[in-house]
């Protein structure tokens, strides 16, 4: 007699029905958005905690459009800008993109370098930032899409370590509590600022254009075109709002952490990653430094690639060339060249005058500039049901794009004031 198959696991179920909403969550705290949370923490204790609240329903209802155009259209982002729109906002995205996610990527390679010299300090950052770069290009191009997806999926596990260090210590939790469910708006330049920082780089463009193309890779690894019901949506829609929320929970232990340690320690000035780790070491201890500090090289090693993979697919799309992660370098050059010119770029950026704050400000004010326009865009294409059919956006997604078309653009406003009105 057959044995009768036995059924995997719920938690095995669970794990094998995550896929790009999880990776595009996680990557989503990368080097410099934990940077951007630690200031907030370390400047204002626990009084953004409550952002993460808000964040969260926004961020899952733009990244869920995504990735439902991308099962629709079995096309990414951009090519479905190229098929329905004029030329011109095509280029606008694709030069307002560049820059901003090679100025992101430099930041990150630079954080992950100084976190690596903090662990090792007789190595100089210079090498770790050559060796990460270096480490992520060769995998990106010999691994197949299926072992880069689940590396990139297992990288995530690595953001455990920041939900521990907040318990490494004694927490006041009607406080923490309080700066959950209690907004705090303080109307001056320096909080104005965190907000739209932490709006900023929570609600990023460059995920929205992974998160459509991951979504159409995952379909063409499959031998017949998957057949897309509400089964499917179901599953995506799951996929996206379990990795948005562990994304922004994430972003609430980050907050937590250096609100409670760093701003209690009188430590209120944090620029960098390395800083925020190493403020850390004298007042919580070397268990909270290290997990920290590690958790600052994978979560790069995870978002890295999700930088160039968007930008490479940006720029393939529109013009286009052979692309695809799963396709081997000699059948999709074009595609893996700026791959690894970005990432070069990104690690040059540090040492041509560049610095890694700076790259940091410039690339959220060209995020803030683009997101708008993109989450315009985004719904304009949800909404049309000569593209999307009977999978267009529902009352719920529209109100929740809508808000977080409002915020965006509000924010955007917001920034472009405080940089260049010098208040």
């Amino acid at each position: 007699m057959k044995k009768k198959k036995e059924k995997p696991s719920a938690i095995l179920r669970f794990w094998k029905l995550l896929g790009p909403g999880l990776v595009t969550g996680a990557s989503d705290d990368d080097p410099s958005g934990i940077a951007t949370y630690s200031q907030a923490g370390a400047q204002y204790g626990l009084s953004t905690l409550w952002t993460a609240l808000i964040t969260f329903p926004l961020m899952a209802a733009i990244q869920e459009m995504c990735a439902r155009i991308g099962l629709v259209t079995c096309k990414g982002l951009t090519g479905t800008l190229k098929s329905n729109y004029s030329k011109p906002i095509l280029y606008l995205m694709v030069l307002f993109s560049f820059p901003a996610i090679v100025m992101n990527i430099g930041a990150d390679i630079a954080g992950m370098g100084a976190v690596g010299n903090l662990l090792f300090p007789s190595v100089h950052a210079i090498f770790f930032s050559i060796a990460f770069t270096a480490i992520m290009l060769v995998l990106m191009i010999y691994l197949p899409y299926q072992k880069i997806g689940s590396v990139l999926k297992y990288l995530c596990i690595v953001l455990w370590v920041y939900l521990i260090v907040p318990f490494l210590f004694k927490q006041d939790w009607m406080a923490v509590l309080k700066g959950t469910f209690i907004p705090t708006i303080k109307f001056d330049k320096s909080f104005v600022s965190i907000l739209v920082a932490i709006l900023g780089t929570t609600i990023s463009p460059y995920l929205f254009f992974w998160q459509a193309t991951m979504e159409v890779e995952d379909m063409k690894k499959m031998e017949k075109r998957l057949v897309i019901n509400k089964r499917v949506m179901h599953d995506m829609k799951q996929d996206v709002d379990y990795g948005m929320l562990f994304s922004n929970i994430v972003m609430f232990a980050i907050i937590l952490t250096s609100g409670t340690v760093l701003f209690n320690g009188g430590i209120h000035k944090i620029d960098t990653v390395e800083q925020a780790a190493q403020a850390l070491k004298p007042l919580a201890g070397n268990a909270s430094y290290l997990l920290f500090a590690i958790g600052v090289i994978g979560t790069g090693l995870l978002a890295i690639p999700v930088l160039s993979g968007s930008l490479s697919y940006i720029i393939v799309e529109t013009f286009g060339w052979k692309e695809g992660l799963n396709k081997k370098f000699y059948q999709a050059k074009p595609f893996y060249i700026i791959i690894a010119i970005s990432l070069v770029m990104g690690l040059s950026l540090n040492y041509i005058g560049i610095s890694p704050i700076k790259a940091l400000i410039w690339s959220a004010i060209l995020y803030g500039l683009t997101a708008p326009v993109l989450i315009a865009i985004i719904l304009h294409i949800a909404n049309n049901k000569k593209i999307m059919g009977k999978f267009k956006n529902g009352k719920k997604s529209n109100i929740l794009g809508f808000l977080t078309l409002i915020l965006m653009t509000v924010a955007a406003v917001v920034m472009l004031y405080l940089q260049f009105s010098g208040k």
